[in-house]
């Protein structure tokens, strides 16, 4: 029997029981050891629900080639972390990656195959090729600047500033920091999220390989609202970043041209929390829409099922570069209206989703309401999308179908390393 391919994953955040960045690195470590022999460096403070889950899972004979390693950085840079905020975050990872192989050497890990999995920025250099084995590296995402007028529309000059502070950070990270070269030239492959991420990093082409770094489970099939209650729904932190002000601006534009029978039957949810909260609650006060928007503060994972099969349409105004609940609603089959962009615009197709170019903000809020007009009326469409959007949904993002695509990436190198092998030998 061929022993198993060793592989060692550093994953910043891992979490077998949480979404986004936590649900990607126990997703896709987890799939990876059902054909090799997974080592995965993480937190401390992810091991309680890491252990959890093996013990509730004791019989699952993928676990058996599943092993767990804690490190962290010392106690007083973790209270640092915590003290100066986000930054403190940013500073963290890097220190928390560049001592990593210290640790790794100590601990006597053999590997085949290092992959730097996790955290998702494409301004963090990687540091496992200290370690002078092949390295892998992503799925790795970025965040374009959100267009000037839809932040100072509805948020602050400090939201503005931030987010240019923000990107102009992450620039010189990717322009000024030479381990950020070296790590692009020591791997293998890169893993990335969308089509732009290669415009900011600029590495050779030929790494590139695009995977978003968002899946969701096939669902049971549940016919979202087609009777006469039509209700949308919108997931995601209440920061300037969602556009949540894009998606309540619309629906109020849409809710006016409805009569008064119609508009009993339409309701808009919100769910999320964060600092802009307060920001919405007086926008729908504003709009006069207190009984026909609900916001829903952050629910846990598995009661999420319930509200997106209850509602008819998903809503999203994001400019991020990704979207975890934009699968999550594919696989409910619920029709999404969403900017046409590298983010939620990459994560659904032209018969499952209707996208918005970028406009000016009222242009565009314009464009999203019509939208939601046109499957409101149009049930035909709607179904139709539907169906595309479940059938989207599971072709493409299962967590077994990004492992597959990783291994093929192993799998690629290591023919490409036996090739050139042979070729050394056979030559004169």
């Amino acid at each position: 029997m061929t022993q198993k391919r060793k592989i060692l994953i550093t994953a910043y955040a891992v979490n077998p029981y949480k979404g986004s960045e936590d649900g990607t690195g126990w997703n896709i470590s987890y799939e990876l050891a059902k054909l090799n022999h997974v080592t995965v460096v993480t937190r401390k403070n992810n091991r309680p629900e890491i252990e959890r889950y093996f013990k509730e899972n004791a019989g699952d004979p993928t676990l058996q080639d599943l092993n767990f390693m804690y490190y962290d950085l010392p106690k007083w840079l973790v209270f640092w972390k915590k003290k100066i905020g986000e930054r403190g975050y940013v500073l963290y990872f890097y220190l928390w990656q560049l001592f990593m192989p210290l640790f790794i050497k100590t601990k006597g890990v053999r590997f085949d195959i290092a992959h730097a999995l996790n955290f998702h920025s494409d301004s963090q250099p990687q540091f496992l090729w200290m370690l002078g084995k092949p390295v892998f590296w992503g799925p790795i995402g970025h965040h374009a600047p959100v267009p000037k007028e839809f932040i100072l529309k509805n948020h602050s000059r400090k939201d503005y500033l931030k987010d240019r502070l923000y990107n102009t950070v992450k620039w010189m990270f990717r322009n000024l920091d030479p381990f950020f070269y070296i790590s692009k030239w020591t791997a293998k492959k890169i893993f990335v999220i969308n089509s732009a991420i290669n415009d900011s990093v600029k590495a050779n082409p030929n790494k590139i390989k695009i995977i978003p770094a968002v899946a969701t489970e096939e669902q049971p099939f549940i016919r979202p609202s087609f009777q006469s209650d039509f209700n949308l729904i919108s997931v995601g932190r209440f920061t300037y970043m969602k556009g949540f002000d894009v998606v309540i601006d619309a629906f109020a534009n849409f809710y006016s041209e409805l009569n008064e029978t119609e508009q009993k039957r339409v309701k808009l949810k919100l769910v999320g929390k964060g600092e802009e909260l307060e920001n919405y609650q007086q926008m729908i006060k504003n709009h006069g829409l207190s009984d026909a928007i609900e916001i829903i503060k952050w629910v846990p994972k598995n009661e999420m099922p319930a509200l997106y099969a209850a509602s008819s349409l998903f809503v999203f105004g994001s400019h991020e570069g990704a979207g975890m609940v934009v699968p999550e609603a594919l696989s409910f089959g619920l029709p999404i209206v969403c900017f046409d962009n590298n983010g939620p615009g990459e994560l659904c197709s032209w018969d499952n989703a209707l996208k918005i170019k970028y406009q000016s903000y009222d242009d565009s809020v314009y464009q999203f309401s019509k939208s939601i007009s046109t499957l409101y009326k149009n049930h035909s469409l709607r179904e139709n999308m539907s169906a595309n959007a479940r059938h989207y949904s599971k072709s493409r993002f299962s967590w077994a179908n990004k492992a597959a695509q990783i291994n093929e990436a192993y799998d690629a190198y290591e023919l490409t390393k036996v090739k050139s092998h042979n070729l050394q030998k056979t030559t004169p």
